[in-house]
Formats: C-alpha cells, sequence, structure tokens
C-alpha cells in the first residue's frame, strides 16, 4: 500500500500528500491527575441499517464500544450520550439508553471513567409546563444513575422555549438538585453548538445568565461536581471558573481554546469535556501526562499541532462538527466505513474533509498512513476527485 494521496483544494486544485508516521505517543501507566478529563465520544453507524433522516438509529455497538475502549486506555473519561453522539440530531432515546447501559457496562469492566447525559429528548418539543420539562429530566437522570454513570444535566431544547426569566431555571433546576445520588455536571451549550439553546439560563445577555447559574451552583454546590460551558469565549470561561464555590470544576467546553484554559493561570484551571479529545485522543493524553509531570514545554507542544484540526472541525455551522469527528475515527481505523445515523456523514463537504485530513497529518495523529491513505482515495473517488 501507498501513503500518497491526492487531496482537493478549494480552488479546484490537487495536491499531492504523502502522510506521515504517526507521533510516539504513549498510554499512561498510572492514572492521570492533574486533571479530570473527558472525552465526548461519537457513535459508530451500523453500515448495514438504515440510517436515514428521522429512521430510528441503528449502531454498530462492537465498534462503538471499542471506540471507548481506545479513549479509556488513553487515561481519559468517557462523556456518553452528549451531543457529540447526535443527541437531538439522529440518536433516539431508546438507543440512547441502550448506549448509556452499553457503555457503562464497559466502563465497570476496564475501570473507566464515564459521565453520561441526562435530557429531556425522549419527549415531545412543544411540552406546555416546567413540570413536564422536569419530570422528563428526572426520567432520563434515573436511568443515567441506575446504569452507574455519573449524571450530566444536558441543556433543554423545551425548558429553553418554555423559561421565561431565570427563575424558571431555577424552579427545574433546584427540583432536580435536590434528587440525585451524587454530585452532577451541569451543561451550559452556547447558540453556536444548538441554536435552540439561545439564552439558556434566562437571558440572552451573558453577564446575566452567568448571574443565575452561579445563583444556582452556590445554592447546591454539594451535590454540582462542575459545569461544562461550551461558549467558545475564553475570557468569560476565566471569570466564571473564578467566582465558582471551592470544590466546584470548570469542565471546558472550549474546543477553539482548550489548551490554555486547561493549562490555567495561577489561580485557576478547567478540567475538560470535549468533543475534540475523541478525535485528538492521544495527543490530550500525552498534554496531560505531561503536565503530571510539570512538563509545561512537552504539554504546549503535544497540544499545539492539535488546535488548528480542532478550529477547523468545529468551524461554522460548529453543529456539524460531529460529521469530522467521525470521518477522522474513519481514517484512523476505528469504524469501518464513514457512515453515521440520520445520514449526517452528509454534512460537511468534500474539500472540508479534505482540508481535516491534512491537518490530522501535520498533528501526525493517523495511526496508520496508508489504511488512511487507501479509505482517502476511496472516498475521494465515490465524491469524483480524480486526477
Amino acid at each position: 500500500m501507498s501513503a500518497v494521496v491526492w487531496l482537493p483544494r478549494g480552488d479546484g486544485s490537487l495536491e499531492e500528500r504523502r502522510l506521515a508516521e504517526p507521533a510516539r505517543r504513549d498510554r499512561p501507566v498510572t492514572p492521570i491527575t492533574s486533571r479530570v478529563a473527558f472525552a465526548a465520544a461519537h457513535v459508530v453507524a451500523d453500515p448495514f441499517g438504515d440510517n436515514v433522516p428521522g429512521a430510528p438509529a441503528a449502531v454498530d455497538w462492537e465498534s462503538t464500544l471499542a471506540f471507548r475502549r481506545h479513549l479509556w486506555s488513553y487515561g481519559l473519561g468517557v462523556a456518553e450520550a452528549m451531543d457529540t453522539a447526535q443527541r437531538g440530531m439522529g440518536l433516539d432515546w431508546a438507543t440512547t439508553r441502550e448506549l448509556i447501559d452499553r457503555s457503562a457496562a464497559a466502563a465497570r469492566e476496564v475501570g473507566g471513567r464515564i459521565a453520561a447525559g441526562a435530557g429531556t429528548d425522549h419527549v415531545p418539543a412543544d411540552l406546555a409546563t416546567l413540570d413536564e420539562v422536569t419530570a422528563a429530566y428526572e426520567e432520563q437522570a434515573e436511568v443515567v444513575e441506575a446504569s452507574g454513570a455519573q449524571v450530566i444535566l444536558m441543556a433543554s431544547r423545551q425548558l429553553a422555549r418554555l423559561a421565561g426569566g431565570p427563575e424558571d431555571y431555577a424552579k427545574v433546576y433546584d427540583r432536580l438538585l435536590t434528587q440525585v445520588s451524587r454530585p452532577v455536571i451541569l451543561h451550559w451549550l452556547g447558540p453556536m453548538f444548538d441554536p435552540a439553546l439561545n439564552g439558556y439560563w434566562g437571558s440572552a445577555d451573558i453577564p446575566t445568565a452567568t448571574a443565575a447559574l452561579l445563583d444556582l451552583i452556590r445554592r447546591h454546590a454539594h451535590r454540582v461536581d462542575g459545569v461544562k460551558v461550551s461558549l467558545l469565549d475564553a475570557g468569560h470561561e476565566r471569570e466564571l471558573r473564578a467566582a465558582l464555590p471551592a470544590g466546584v470544576r470548570l469542565y471546558t467546553g472550549d474546543d477553539f481554546n482548550y489548551p490554555e484554559l486547561i493549562r490555567g493561570d495561577r489561580t485557576h484551571h478547567s478540567d475538560a469535556l470535549l468533543g475534540i479529545f475523541a478525535a485528538i485522543a492521544p495527543a490530550a493524553s500525552g498534554a496531560l501526562q505531561a503536565l503530571d509531570r510539570g512538563d509545561l514545554a512537552g504539554y504546549d507542544a503535544a497540544f499545539a499541532p492539535t488546535v488548528p484540526l480542532a478550529r477547523h472541525i468545529f468551524g461554522t455551522p460548529t453543529w456539524y462538527y460531529k460529521t469530522g469527528i467521525a470521518f477522522l475515527a474513519w481514517l484512523s481505523g476505528h469504524q469501518p466505513g464513514f457512515t453515521m445515523v440520520a445520514g449526517l456523514q452528509s454534512a460537511r463537504g468534500v474539500v472540508h474533509l479534505a482540508d481535516l485530513a491534512r491537518l490530522a497529518d501535520d498533528a501526525r495523529l493517523l495511526p496508520d498512513p496508508d489504511l488512511a491513505a487507501a479509505r482517502l482515495r476511496a472516498f475521494l473517488d465515490v465524491a469524483g476527485v480524480t486526477r
């Protein structure tokens, strides 16, 4: 086999590229301790399933669980059934429930850390009352807790639609947080990831929304492990984490600025709950292992080449980043084909995905260059990109 491939450019030309050998990145021999780090994992579609828009998701369970074992092997936790797994974009509740149960069981087998999303996506979009939203949350949280996974209270589209202000969020979350059996992770997903969540926590004004969130956390600090923030605003994240009560973590969801936020400043740092960590697990693990050793130069060197890739994968429209995550997993040999539930493999164009391959190659993230090149050639042939 040959690692040479001709990749298309946006101007209609082709670039000959020989894919590089992967960088050496060792798995940790002891647990990572300097930061808590979750990778939000995608699901692998069953190539024999009818994964068309609107159909129930058909999942390749063997490949999906193998990918999670890959993440655990690098010392990362798994954030299960989050937006990376196409919650609200193709993953139905019956399949989500099975995913949570299967992944939690797999985590127990290997001693891996797992948290899972509990939301309201299994009920109709047009719920009429806040009590109905609360009941929907309670149903899913019970499933997550029964599996043994930590609960992540995902942002709710129904709550965002119904809430008239911060007091309505407080009514729902106050009740939920009095019922959980162990501390949960709250979830603030910005409108760049899901436009239906604009104005979450009761206001489109970020300082007002932040004040409401902090009030909630201060009332329930002993029941909140942390808050996952995905607003792609590093300055806001630094201010929020400094204001959190002692012992409450800020899990960065900033797939643009994660190296500086996780590295931290003299007084505060962010932990991690990131979709990009699923794509760059070996590099992320290497960076965190360096941080454990106090090797800041090694930390910076491990993360630096991954940032252009992350910013490309999460480029606008950001909510289609899942397509890039699945494409890179396919190129890396973690799944047999490039198909996604709900047909979401069509959400990014050929040149975008070719650029993704270039950036992954620049970061030396492709574990088998010959395999990646062969798959790229097949993909480009089907797309009609030929020399």
